[in-house]
């Protein structure tokens, strides 16, 4: 392996820089770099490790680290991945790895431990070697000591790309695994002894390091010596070597999994002997009282179970001290006092002789706060039996502070208000009888109620001055306080100042701006829970600037008025005023305005020059100062600006001599406010404007039209007026004719649906009739739609058409729509008229039928070729298309295409196996057909083998040869004979579809030369020929000469036989069938052929022949009827012979 010349030995003098040490109370760095570098899944194991059980406190600074960490990385790495820490593996290397793809090949990539950097090779024999394959680098110790435990960091150029920590803990096995062997899916059990406890050890096979999960089970005995591995569900494919690492040391064992003789599946458990493995643990743990108390301290008690243990159940307490911190108080209500677990074991044994009396429910263990009300109780079988109570073996009486109480068989011990010095070992002892259990007394951390109410008030300053915060509180320690602001830890820096005693925290915030504004946050943490406590900052300062933009609302001849919006910060307290300043454009000189209320942000300038133009600054004002200002742009004052045109006038009602009309403002005011309307009329028909409003402008956005006459139509238009004068009129309104208003048509009639497909349909109505008074002539119609999923209606036509008919276009295929007609006059919509069911955009329904008459049934395609078979066919709704080959679907190669009218079939690359009957099923809610199609893949033949010959009768000639090498793999395959004589030197087919190996020729006369060939043909074509030797007869001339041989009398007689028998035979539909058979006999036989025991002979729709007992039938096109059995009888006087055979006909159209 090519190795770069950054894995060459390196020089140890240099150093990388140091994690800093931990201090008291804060993170191990090392920690964090780990995390750092650590897939999600190992957090809880790493911070385990570290004796950290809850880290959800660290995410969001771990996060933090995380980004800053993967730019770095981005500088020199183009991709990091799948990385693993350090572990220790079979072989007795110690590893680790991770796959990496480097920006720059030639970055270096250095090892450091502990910070210094170290020489590594990139052979087997170094002691440190890095290895790289492709992407993936591998980092091994070779045979690893005690002294190579250390901190791993491994760089690429500057920047740290994993982290791992190799521990080399003294420990041994005192009992190692062993050997198992077990029946498939059984379980099997693995088990060492440990010389001292470990959280952990590694569990690994020849391949790969196991985890705990459905396959595998990891357990830790509760004293951490005992390491259980047990493999679920046994397989074959489990047999093998099995390996327990701890530290450096391992220890290896096989596992035999053997077949069950039985055939059933067993459940059980194979494993060694667990009574020894318990009694060595319990030998060791006796050895080690050191690390035993330091456990006990962690909270992971050794009690046996059964109540002699001293410090309860040990599963129960080691689950709630880890739940003991913030997790740990979020489920306790205010008067959940006390705390009990359920110990698993029997109560403590007797130590007197049994008198009878017996515990019905012993002591508990039990939690309580400091401050808090604790009861112990046990109940005895016996309501006269007297109890003592002890406190770590001292007796108790009421005098010791505690109330003792009997209530028959109950006693109770009742502690009204614990103290740190109340936790301890309780026993209650009658007649004999003892039952015991821990008391744990808790401190977490209290505020005082009034020091609580004045923390939470808000501390309110001004910008620049300090901000101080400090609360007394009382706990066990040790206390770790953390101050946070608005989410985010506060760390001590130039202008954030933190004090903390055993009973006080004091934060100080150093010049306070206004962005420092904010919840604070005070956070008290020990082992038995957690307490916050919340305030509020307030920086008072002046405001900032007022916001533009400035808005001109008026630009006129005598005065500008302006508007602007309020600051976005307000300083804390309100803007109370605003001071304005004034210049005249071209002017240095800025004049002082005044000021006005800060309740509107508008100001009205009436002292102005017309055609001069101003500049304006704003400052805000509120108790705190005055804030900087804002400047306007140029307004100017006295420009004549017109006003806009507003919208077309929109007509209210219509009347014989009245029509009211309605507008709306123009947006465009001119810069000053609208005074008034102009309202403009015209006759259709004439070219001539009239005003309407002759006695003065309109003062509102509405007039009533009387100057009209009955039957008129009328267009009319709007100008607006401000102080400049009138604007441009708007657009003219839609024509509004004088006449009373009419009465809505009614609905209309026969409503029906004349045709549809798939995206449209047409509808078709009657006119609704006129009702005098009530229901007046329709003018137009609408149609509208509404999808079934839908609640609004959709019109199709904005405008109202005038024909009883509509079709409705762009719908979705098969969606399912209600329609329905309203008809219209200038009165108003009348009744929609609807149908009493939803219609389905679709065409009427149709039974798939195959529409092309031409359709092949047979296609033959040549092998490599591209198949492609289109299918035509009708039907409605969209049917359902299914294609089979041979009763199966088709292959995944084949490819199938649909549409609403046909489907086609493609095989890009065909071979002989995709040779079949392939069959489309068309389906949908009306019926169903189908349609079938042989495919035949085949090639060019290949020629038959040498051809003999054989003479036994004269004038006569058996060919024989050997069968082509297709004829096993093509069905169809079929041989024909052709022959040339030394006459007519002319080639004439003698016999074809020959589907056997021989062929008698007749006619064969004497003094002639004869020339053979064989061809082996398929549905392609003929194969190259096999020649036959010269055959030949000499005619000798000479004189004639008879010679008349001595009679005597043969008997040629003999029975009917056949020579070649019929053959079974399987024909596609539509194709010619060939059958043949040889017979012999003397005198010769008479041929019957017979269909299903009835005879052919002479129905014309066979071919029949018999040439020098050769028999054949010829079908010309087979079809259906021609399914069956075929039998063949020959007769003469001196016996019967036959001989049949069964026809199938292949893709019978269904």
């Amino acid at each position: 392996m090519y190795v770069p010349d950054f894995f060459s030995v390196q020089c140890c003098c240099h150093q990388k820089k140091k994690l800093p040490p931990r201090k008291d109370g804060e993170i191990d760095p090392k920690l964090l770099e780990l995390l750092i570098c650590a897939p999600k899944k190992d957090y809880e194991k790493i911070c385990t490790d570290f004796g950290v059980f809850d880290f959800r406190w660290l995410l969001k600074r771990l996060n933090q680290l995380k980004k800053e960490r993967s730019d770095e990385q981005a500088k020199v790495v183009e991709q990091l991945d799948n990385v693993k820490q350090i572990e220790v593996k079979p072989n007795g290397t110690a590893e680790f790895s991770l796959d990496m793809t480097l920006q720059d090949p030639n970055s270096s990539i250095n090892l450091y431990k502990d910070g210094i950097l170290l020489p590594y090779g990139d052979d087997d024999n170094s002691k440190h070697s890095l290895k790289q394959t492709g992407t993936k680098y591998v980092f091994s110790i070779k045979n690893p000591q005690p002294e190579d435990a250390g901190f791993y960091q491994l760089d690429v150029e500057d920047a740290n790309v994993l982290a791992t920590d190799f521990k080399v803990p003294p420990v041994g096995f005192i009992a190692k695994i062993k050997d198992v062997k077990t029946f498939e899916s059984e379980e099997a059990v693995f088990q060492c002894v440990l010389s001292i406890p470990l959280n952990r050890i590694t569990w690994s096979n020849k391949d790969l390091t196991l985890e705990h999960g459905d396959k595998y089970e990891i357990t830790v005995s509760e004293d951490k010596l005992i390491h259980t591995l047990k493999v679920k569900d046994c397989k074959l494919a489990d047999t093998g070597a099995y390996y327990a690492i701890a530290g450096i040391a391992s220890s290896s064992a096989s596992l035999t999994v053997e077949v069950d003789p039985n055939g059933k599946g067993r459940k059980g458990t194979q494993t060694g002997n667990e009574e020894d493995l318990t009694k060595l643990a319990l030998d060791q743990q006796a050895k080690l009282p050191k690390h035993r108390e330091q456990l006990e301290a962690d909270g992971t008690g050794h009690g046996n179970g059964d109540g002699t243990g001293g410090k309860g159940d040990g599963d129960g307490t080691d689950k709630d001290l880890q739940t003991g911190g913030d997790d740990g108080n979020k489920g306790d209500d205010a008067d959940d006092k006390n705390k009990k677990r359920e110990r698993s074991g029997p109560l403590v044994p007797d130590t007197v002789i049994d008198t009878g009396v017996q515990f019905v429910s012993g002591l508990s263990d039990t939690l309580a706060n400091v401050g808090d009300r604790a009861e112990l109780s046990c109940k005895l079988s016996s309501e006269t039996a007297v109890g003592r109570w002890y406190k770590n073996g001292k007796l108790l009486t009421e005098e010791d502070g505690v109330t003792i109480i009997k209530d028959g068989a109950c006693h109770r011990l009742i502690i009204d208000c614990c103290k740190k010095d109340d936790g301890a070992v309780y026993r209650f002892e009658a007649e004999g009888r003892k039952s015991e259990a821990t008391l744990d007394i808790q401190d977490p951390p209290k505020i005082d109620g009034d020091a609580l109410r004045k923390f939470s008030e808000p501390v309110i300053i001004r910008a620049g001055e300090n901000a101080e915060w400090k609360l007394q509180f009382s706990g066990g320690a040790p206390m770790t306080i953390q101050w946070y602001k608005d989410g985010d830890e506060l760390l001590p820096a130039l202008n954030v100042k933190i004090e903390t005693s055993d009973t006080e925290s004091k934060l100080r915030l150093l010049k306070c701006q206004r962005k420092d504004c904010g919840e604070v946050k005070i956070k008290i943490k020990n082992k038995y829970g957690v307490i916050e406590a919340i305030s509020k900052l307030i920086v008072l300062d002046k405001p900032t600037p007022p916001q533009g933009p400035v808005d001109i609302m008026e630009s006129a001849v005598t005065s500008v008025e302006f508007k602007w919006k309020p600051p976005k910060d307000d300083g804390g307290c309100p803007v109370t005023n605003y001071i304005l300043e004034r210049q005249q454009v071209g002017r240095n000189k800025w004049t002082n305005l005044g000021e006005i209320p800060g309740s509107n942000p508008s100001y009205r300038d009436s002292d102005v020059t017309p055609g001069r133009r101003y500049c304006y600054r704003i400052r805000a004002k509120n108790a705190e100062g005055i804030s900087e200002y804002l400047q306007t742009e140029d307004i100017p004052a006295g420009v004549l600006r017109y006003p806009g045109p507003p919208a077309a006038p929109k007509l209210v009602s219509a009347f014989k001599d009245c029509i009211n009309l309605t507008w709306c403002p123009p947006c465009d005011t001119g810069g000053t406010k609208i005074v008034g309307y102009n309202l403009e009329k015209n006759k259709k028909g004439t070219n001539y404007w009239s005003h309407v409003n002759q006695g003065g402008p309109i003062p509102d956005t509405k007039y009533a039209v009387k100057d009209v006459f009955e039957g008129a139509a009328y267009v009319f238009r709007v100008s607006a007026i401000n102080l400049s004068g009138a604007g441009d009129p708007s657009l003219p309104s839609d024509t509004v004719i004088a006449r009373d208003p009419k009465k809505p048509p009614g609905k209309v009639t026969d409503l029906k649906l004349t045709s549809s497909n798939y995206t449209t349909f047409s509808l078709a109505w009657i006119k609704p009739k006129e009702t005098k008074g009530v229901e007046d002539e329709a003018e137009g119609y609408y149609v509208e739609i509404r999808p079934i999923e839908n609640l609004e209606w959709t019109r199709c036509n904005a405008t109202p058409i005038t024909i009883t008919s509509y079709t409705v276009l762009g719908l979705k295929a098969m969606a399912p729509y209600w329609v329905r007609v309203i008809a219209t006059n200038y009165g108003g919509d009348g009744e929609p008229q609807g149908f009493d069911n939803y219609i389905i955009a679709m065409p009427p329904p149709v039974k798939p039928k195959f529409n092309d008459r031409n359709m092949k049934t047979f296609v033959v395609v040549r092998s490599g070729n591209t198949v492609r078979l289109n299918i035509n066919f009708e039907a409605c709704p969209l049917p359902d298309i299914t294609w089979q080959k041979d009763g199966i679907p088709v292959a995944k190669h084949v490819t199938i295409t649909n549409s609403d009218k046909g489907s086609q079939l493609w095989i890009p690359t065909s071979d002989r196996p995709d040779s079949g009957i392939y069959t489309i099923a068309v389906k949908n809610i009306v019926g169903q057909a189908s349609f079938n199609v042989e495919i035949r893949v085949t090639d060019d033949p290949k020629p038959p083998g040498p051809v003999e010959m054989d003479q036994n009768i004269p004038g006569t000639v058996t060919l024989s040869w050997t069968p082509s090498p297709d004829e096993k793999r093509d069905d169809r395959l079929h041989y024909m004979v052709s022959k040339k004589d030394s006459f007519k030197r002319s080639w004439r087919t003698v016999a074809d579809n020959l589907f056997n190996n021989k062929c008698t020729v007749v006619n064969i006369l004497p003094g002639r030369e004869y020339h053979f060939r064989v061809f082996a043909k398929n549905d392609i074509g003929p194969s190259p020929p096999s020649a036959s030797p010269v055959f030949g007869t000499i005619k000798e001339k000479g004189k004639f000469k008879v010679d008349m041989p001595e009679r005597k009398s043969l008997d040629f007689q003999s029975p009917p036989s056949f020579i070649v028998p019929l053959k079974r035979r399987t024909t596609p539909q539509g194709y010619e069938c060939y059958m043949s058979c040889a017979v012999k006999g003397d005198p010769a036989p008479r041929v019957t052929w017979y269909r299903n025991d009835m005879s052919l002979n002479t129905n014309t729709n066979y071919h029949i022949t018999n040439v020098c007992g050769v028999c054949s039938l010829l079908i010309l096109r087979v079809g259906p009827k021609d399914n069956g059995e075929y039998k063949v009888v020959i007769e003469n006087k001196l016996g019967t012979a036959e001989c049949s055979m069964m026809l199938n006909v292949r893709g019978i159209y269904t």
